[in-house]
Order: structure tokens, then sequence, then C-alpha cells
């Protein structure tokens, strides 16, 4: 797992480390610099064999540090440097005044006042003006600066590269703060730990690529923030791999249909618990629905559930260890019973798509949740369930740090007492204690494409195969996600629900099974 951290969270690690006489502040600086250059240079492996012009945006605190840094480093490879600064230079802290002052001593430092009258040109613009401090909208100078060098930028040159976050993004939620226009960033080169807001929120749609650079610092709070890296994946790979036992003991998962004319959904919910390794999977549908079903059913099995007696019966066989209710289950007394029968039974429970809604409209049926329960709201659904939650997350961020969607998910895990995965090129998953995973389909990880129909379906079978193989609610949840979004990754575009399962096999043989 990769920690993530909030911006209070990076200092004060930072200042442990510097107290302790680990490291100093200019040698922080110093680290960070060198990074930054080493990822823009392999990003862009052409700017390394000749020198270039770049020009350095710094800012009135040590981002800014970092950015002369950065200047000083490109000038001694030969580059054309400008460096602009907004803020007052005398009141710069420590460190970064130095910096500023070993620039000095090859270059001169503009205000970022004079940027207009400069019209100045670049190879690479570098955003170094607030990074994670920021705490409110970029200022009027900085934001006209932005929208001058944004109308310089192409999809073919020249770049630009914020250092650690862009500047105008909060740091710990993503969100843009003060509703600024900021610069349009090419590559973010994070300053490892990452920050949560890195991963949510507006922050990727802001920047096209993130790297991490390793500055020597260790996460060594206990943040409960994580988010799925590749010294995870032998660890996925032995927890999906199955090495003895029959059918049942990979578990039993009882999918619930809707009536006739709306069963595909349950369809690719069971197909997605079969490929992903329950042992056994059925599809319970009403009476009107079973020849519908039969019909494009082989490897799962079918029962008939008229109604909530009827899956009191079938639960009788206690094999069935793992319930989904939701994919296009309809609406309705006669549902809601279906679904209050499902958790007073005690098994875990997956639910999804109209079962969020019943739950939204019957506090006693919200009330009827527990431990065993995963939930898998998209955005609609969660602002159903959550309404107040759901108001603060929508709410304009003025300052920061601001509300996230992590801040959001764990509050709603607490308030259902159960696992909650929120839905969303961000996928946040949390459970009641405050754990949270964060699972981004953003940057290298870019999977648009699950933007079809069933493609939730499919993740809901997912998590409830995981569960019926005996994982726990909030394992399942994260596992599946992960596995969600290779699978369409392995697709590609073109993608539909359908395809998302079968990419399973493809995706187990790269993890080595």
């Amino acid at each position: 797992m990769t920690e993530l951290l909030t911006a209070a969270q990076m200092r004060a690690i930072e200042q442990a480390a510097i107290d302790s006489g680990e490291v100093t502040g200019l040698e922080l600086m110093e680290r960070a610099g060198v990074g930054v250059v080493e990822a823009i240079l392999k990003e862009w492996p052409s700017m390394a064999l000749t020198s270039h012009k770049a020009v350095v945006l710094c800012g009135p605190g040590n981002n800014g540090g970092d950015g002369f840094v950065v200047a000083r480093l490109l000038k001694q490879r030969g580059w054309e440097v400008e460096v602009f600064l907004y803020g007052d230079e005398g009141k710069l802290p420590v460190d970064a005044k130095v910096n500023c002052l070993r620039w000095r001593d090859m270059g001169e430092v503009i205000g970022l006042s004079s940027f207009e009258v400069y019209n100045t040109d670049a190879d690479l613009w570098i955003d170094a003006v607030f990074g994670t401090g920021l705490t409110r909208g970029i200022p009027q100078e900085v934001f006209r600066s932005f929208a001058e060098v944004n109308e310089k930028l192409t999809e073919n040159g020249p770049y630009s590269c914020a250092i650690d976050v862009p500047s105008g993004i909060c740091a710990d939620s993503g969100r843009v703060l003060d509703q600024s226009n900021l610069l349009n960033i090419d590559l973010c080169i994070g300053i490892a730990p990452t920050k949560i807001g890195l991963q949510i929120g507006q922050a990727p749609y802001v920047s096209k690529s993130l790297k991490s650079i390793d500055i020597g610092l260790s996460a060594s709070l206990t943040t409960s923030v994580n988010t799925t890296d590749d010294d995870d994946l032998e660890s996925i790979a032995t927890s999906v791999q199955k090495f003895a036992g029959h059918k049942y003991s990979h578990g039993h998962s009882l999918i619930l249909s809707g009536p006739s004319g709306k069963t595909g959904a349950a369809r690719l919910t069971a197909r997605g618990a079969l490929r992903i390794g329950a042992g056994v999977v059925t599809v319970a549908c009403p009476p009107d629905a079973l020849e519908e079903n039969a019909a494009q059913l082989d490897a799962i099995m079918l029962t008939r559930v008229a109604d909530a007696t009827a899956l009191q019966a079938v639960l009788q066989d206690a094999r069935i260890n793992v319930l989904c209710l939701g994919p296009a289950l309809g609406l309705g007394e006669d549902k809601a019973a279906l679904v209050a029968e499902a958790l007073a039974s005690k098994r875990r429970i997956v639910l999804d798509a109209d079962a969020l809604t019943l739950l939204s409209h019957d506090a006693t049926l919200f009330e009827m949740l527990h431990e065993g329960c995963v939930l898998t709201p998209h955005g609609g659904e969660f602002a159903r369930l959550f309404p107040d939650i759901a108001a603060k997350l929508a709410a304009p961020a003025t300052t920061g740090p601001a509300y996230s969607k992590v801040d959001a998910t764990r509050e709603a895990a607490k308030q259902a007492g159960c696992v909650v995965l929120y839905k969303g090129a961000d996928t946040v998953i949390a459970d009641a204690s405050g754990r949270a995973m964060i699972n981004s389909a953003h940057y290298e990880r870019s999977a648009p494409w699950l933007a079809t129909a069933g493609s939730g379906d499919v993740l809901a079978g997912f998590v409830t195969g995981l569960m019926a193989r005996g994982f726990a609610p909030m394992q399942a949840a994260e596992t599946g996600a992960w596995l969600h979004v290779e699978c369409a990754l392995k697709f590609g575009p073109g993608l539909i629900a359908e395809d998302i399962p079968e990419q399973l096999p493809k995706v187990f043989a790269d993890l080595g099974l």
C-alpha cells in the first residue's frame, strides 16, 4: 500500500525528520529540486539532449524554495532560465531565502507583477507558487499570469509541470479552492509521501500525469488512507488464488434479480461473482423471469424467489454465505421486504443500485445495516442515502483544508456502520473505523470507458464473489475495485459491461496465476 497524506501530516513528518537531526530543511529542499529535474528529463527525454528555456514561477513559501533549486540546477545544465516571484523576497522562509540568494548568484528574481511586461516565452513552465500550503484561492496577480501561460500551451509544447501540488488545488481534498482558474499542467511531480488530494477531486483533471519523487521521508504516521501500488500485487495474487477444495468451499453467492425485462443487471453481477472465483453463484428471480434467465445462464444456477417468504426459505441453505441485492431489483414495498429479509439473515451482503434507493426511503431498513454489509453508491445514490454529507461535499471549497470525498465516505461509513464504496474515477472505500482506501482510475490508470451501462453491476459482482470466498468486506471492496479497473485497462476503448468479467483470466495471468 502507498500511504497518502494530508498537508499537515506531511509537514509533521518533515519537521520530525528535521528535529531528529536526520536531515536539514535545506537538504530536503535540495533533494526535492534534484528529484524534480530528474523527473522532468525522464518525462521529456529530448530536453536532456540539449539546453532549453525554462520559466520558473516561485511563491512565498517552501514550494517557491524548491523552485529556486530547480532553476539553479537547470541553469547549471546550460539552460536559459527566468525566475518570477510572487510575494516579498524578504519574507521568504529561511531555507527558501537561502536558495533564493543562491539563485541570485546566477540570475535575477523578477516580481510576478512584472510578468506581463516581459512577454516571456519558454520550452518549459514550472509552477512552484503555492504547493501544499495553500488555504485560499490563488490571488488575481497569479491568476492573470497563469492565464497568459495557458494561452501559450499546446499539445505539442511548450510543456508545464507543477512541483508537489498544482497551485490552486487543496492538497487534502483535490478541490479547486475558491473556484480558481489554474495553470494547465502536463506533469505534476509529487513529493513522496503522496498527498491525498492528488488522487481525488479535480486535481487529476488539472494535471495530465502524476509522478512521485522520493526525498527520503517515510510516512511514519498512522494515516489510515492508502492506495494500491505494485507492492500489493503479490498479496492480491495470493489472495485470489485457489489452492484446494470443492466448489462450496469457495462460497455460494445469491444474486437477486428483477422481474422479466429487467434481468440483465443481475446476470452481469452473477457473471462477475463467478469469474472472480465464487464456487457457486445462484440468481434468485421472480417466477415471471425464470425462463428469461434460464435461456441465458449455464454455469450460474437459478431459483425462484417470489417474495420475502420465499427468500427466507431459500436462505435455509447454510451454504449461501453472501447475497447481493439491488441491480435492477425494482422499488416498492415487496422489494423493501426482500432487503429487510436479507439484512435480517445477518449474512454478508452487497447492496447496490435499487437496494440503496430503498434504504434511502426507509429509515428502518437503514438501521438494519451491519458490519457485514458493503454499500456501493455512485454520486446520485450517495446523495440520496447521505443527503447532509453530500451537501457538505457539494458546497463550494472556499478555503482549505476543504471537505473531501475521503471525509464524506468515512463519515458515511461511520453513520451506516459498514463499508461504503463511493464509486467514481476516484473511488473511495471506507469502513466504520475510519480506515480508507482510494482506488484512482486517473493518470496512467485512466479508464474512462468504464462509464458504461452495467459496469457498476459487474463491480458489485466482483465484491460479492470475493466476500463469498472469505474476503472481509473492506478487503473485498478494495480488491474488487482494483481488479475492475485492471479489467478495463486490459480491454481498452470500446469496452462494454459484458467484457469486464472476461478480462479477469488475463489480469490473473498478469499477476502470475
